[in-house]
């Protein structure tokens, strides 16, 4: 083990990727004075060449892979990006340009660059951009509450760390592969626009993954457990060692061979009851994707389509989206919260809001562009006309446009908890981890699976079921639910890798949720053999 830690050490040494300019050398963090000369340079650059508004983003983006299988090193990656990327506004059109070319004569190029692309898209525009206040300008510096920064731990330690967790899970008779990693991010960036703002912000994020496969005796049958009890966090290296990966490989694999035996789930209706584990992603798919305004106005398709939760005038404060406990609350703002940070990228202080109250969709996820769109709404309510901060781009060279904060299920007024949800229930099947999914274009129909399913009679735990998938219409699954976990049920989950827009980017968001039960919902057998 301490040898393919060596060797790993030294390929990752010898095969890091490192796209810095060399005349960023001296530019060593984003709170280096040298940067924000570069930003002032860029903001009064576009402002020279006629832009009315204009934003940039200097940043700096360190991204590190280990992945194991089995008793060996499967690969590795460390890249680093470093660049500015300018916005513009010029007579209501947008214009973007990005370099990785740090120096003075280059920022100020890539501005200009920018507002010439603004003009020359205003022969596209259809409605004028207007931005919403947002208050006075933002200066200060944020950083992810992390104890342990994962880029000063060496290398060895993580290939010795998942190569023990795998070592333990293949120690479980039938489990035949594992596979396991660990995915680092450090994003560093300043931010500053012609309003005045100028923000530092330092954002981690830290992801371990595990996948034990396996196999019956005849080899008829596989089944696999991934670790989605154990979800990225925007967190330090603190939250992998504290996973306690070695121990719950092994639950893992056991769970994955017992897997193997379960009985084959029976078509029809059941109750469910799911763990925060597995309803995390139905929350992501089914609630979050479908209030970001973008996909609600038809300015967005891309990854499954647009949404069923419109058009806004028949939807705000009317549309029953489930019962009067359920509230999903939008923020950027928990710990540990892959979408937590202190200014979103368009220098807004992210707010904490209600998409839907008491069962009812009460708003939506907006930038600076988008809230505009929904003044008559926030006139109405005797709310101001601004952003909730949910701007955000995947790197310097991406431009901002609307992403997911945390969305999360708020927990229930009573301490109900999964095992309460149990014992209450006559006839369901409970389900924890998140699976495979698929939804339709609109995010109306859907069907879920999950990791581990469990049959459920008489208020107990009977066995284990497998192939189990259930299909919803969103509105009926959430209308169906009666049950509701108490605030020590509380988890988050997590998307890491969220793609949307065209070209594609990637976001990272949480989902924080309570156990649930949702009656007589219709479940499905997916077996091979079925």
């Amino acid at each position: 083990m301490g040898s393919a830690a060596a060797a790993a050490a030294t390929a990752l040494a010898s095969n890091r990727v490192s796209r810095l300019h060399a005349a960023t050398a001296r530019l060593t963090s984003p709170g280096d004075p040298a940067i924000r000369d570069l930003a002032m340079r860029a903001v009064d650059a576009a402002r020279s060449a006629g832009a009315s508004y204009a934003d940039v983003r200097i940043a700096q983006n360190r991204s590190q892979g280990v992945f194991t299988r089995e008793l060996r090193v499967q690969g590795m990656s460390d890249n680093e990006t470093f660049g500015i990327g300018v916005r513009a506004l010029v007579n209501g059109a947008w214009g973007f340009a990005a370099t990785a070319e740090l120096t003075p004569d280059a920022v100020v190029a890539v501005a200009r660059q920018a507002v010439a692309q603004a003009r020359a898209n205003q022969v596209a525009m259809v409605r004028p951009v207007e931005l919403a206040p947002y208050g006075p300008p933002q200066v200060g510096e944020w950083r992810s509450p992390i104890k342990v920064d994962p880029f000063t731990v060496p290398i060895e330690d993580k290939v010795a760390l998942l190569l023990a967790a795998n070592a333990a899970a293949m120690k479980v008779n039938g489990a035949r592969f594992v596979n396991s990693g660990m995915n680092f991010l450090r994003e560093e960036k300043s931010f500053a626009n012609t309003e005045g703002s100028f923000t530092v912000q330092t954002l981690y994020r830290a992801s371990p993954t595990l996948t034990v496969t396996a196999v019956s005796a005849d080899n008829s049958d596989f089944q696999t457990r991934q670790s989605t009890d154990v979800q990225p966090m925007g967190l330090g290296y603190e939250h992998v060692t504290g996973a306690d990966f070695i121990t719950n490989a092994t639950r893992w694999a056991e769970e994955a061979v017992e897997k193997i035996s379960a009985k084959p789930v029976e078509v029809g209706r059941y109750d469910l009851i799911l763990h925060p584990t597995h309803l995390w992603l139905t929350i992501h798919e089914n609630v979050a994707h479908p209030t970001e305004l973008d996909r609600v106005l038809g300015f967005e398709a891309n990854y499954a389509g647009t949404s069923f939760v419109t058009p806004p005038e028949d939807v705000l404060g009317k549309m029953q989206y489930g019962p009067a406990t359920m509230n999903i609350q939008a923020d950027r703002s928990q710990v540990g919260g892959l979408s937590t940070c202190g200014w979103d990228d368009e220098g807004v202080v992210p707010d904490v809001y209600h998409i839907v109250k008491d069962g009812v969709v009460v708003d939506y996820q907006t930038t600076r562009e988008q809230a505009p769109y929904l003044a008559w709404w926030y006139e109405q309510q005797g709310k101001p006309v601004r952003s909730h901060g949910n701007s955000y781009a995947q790197s310097w060279e991406d431009v901002q446009f609307q992403r997911m904060p945390n969305i999360s299920l708020m927990p229930g007024e009573q301490d109900v908890s999964w095992e309460d949800i149990i014992a209450a229930t006559d006839r369901g099947i409970a389900i924890m981890g998140n699976g495979s999914f698929s939804i339709d274009q609109q995010r109306y129909n859907a069907q879920f699976g999950g990791q581990v399913f469990y049959e459920v009679r008489g208020g107990r735990i009977v066995g284990m079921l497998k192939d189990v998938a259930y299909q919803i219409r969103t509105p009926e699954f959430w209308g169906a639910m009666d049950m509701l976990g108490g605030k020590s049920s509380y988890m988050l989950g997590a998307a890491a890798n969220d793609g949307k827009g065209q070209p594609s980017q990637s976001n990272a968001v949480s989902h924080g949720c309570v156990p649930t039960r949702h009656r007589n919902i219709n479940v499905i057998n997916t077996g091979r053999t079925a």
